[in-house]
């Protein structure tokens, strides 16, 4: 049977946040947030790889929550770089939380996966975290570190924001690296290939992660 998918709104630190709750399909294992890439490029909630991840979040049995940032959508406020994102990818986890309770899996595409990955840090909630095309080309390395939980990071073989040698020397033995052969940033013709990388991933969880 499909889940159910419901449009909510949340307070964030620069107004309210609009967002789409999806239930878990079959037994509930935990809640989800999943960010979206970059505001001023066209991110939103409703992009089809932010869709997707939601997806294979969703039929693992994590209840998520897609949201739009600050200035994004119907969310109140103004984009702020990267900055102020970071308080509404909190705000999200929250509102994750309080919807379908802990444990709390973490994650984003491109822009939102990097918010995502500031956001975490020593948020003791998160039992997993998911970063699609995590952007290293263009970030200042020292803005980020490394996740303390179970991770997943896929990237496209042909991503050139992302490139499979930069994420290795970055996540090291942080996390569990999948590079989808052929794909571009935006796993154009690939997207099948995502849902089964975050699948697989979500399936090996521990026990006690997953329940």
């Amino acid at each position: 049977m499909a889940s159910q998918l419901k449009a909510v709104s949340f307070p964030g630190p620069a107004g309210n946040l609009e967002g789409l709750w999806k239930e878990a399909s079959g037994p509930p294992r935990g809640s989800a947030a999943f960010a979206h890439p970059h505001p001023l490029h066209g991110g939103t909630l409703h992009n089809k790889v932010v869709f997707r991840a939601a997806q294979a979040l969703t039929d693992a049995g994590y209840a998520t929550l897609r949201f739009n940032f600050r200035g994004v959508g119907a969310s109140q406020g103004r984009h702020d770089e990267g900055r102020g994102e970071i308080g509404d990818f909190r705000a999200a986890l929250d509102e994750a939380q309080r919807l379908g309770g802990l444990p709390l899996v973490a994650g984003g595409f491109s822009f939102g996966s990097a918010v995502a990955l500031r956001a975490v840090r020593s948020d003791e909630r998160i039992a997993a975290f998911v970063a699609v095309g995590l952007p290293l080309a263009t970030l200042p390395r020292a803005s980020l570190a490394r996740p303390r939980v179970p991770a997943l990071f896929v990237t496209g073989e042909r991503d050139t924001f992302g490139p499979p040698a930069l994420l290795a020397e970055f996540v090291g033995d942080s996390g569990r690296i999948v590079i989808v052969p052929g794909a571009d940033h935006f796993f154009e013709g690939k997207l099948g290939d995502l849902g089964d990388a975050i699948a697989g991933f979500l399936a090996a969880l521990p026990e006690a992660v997953r329940s």
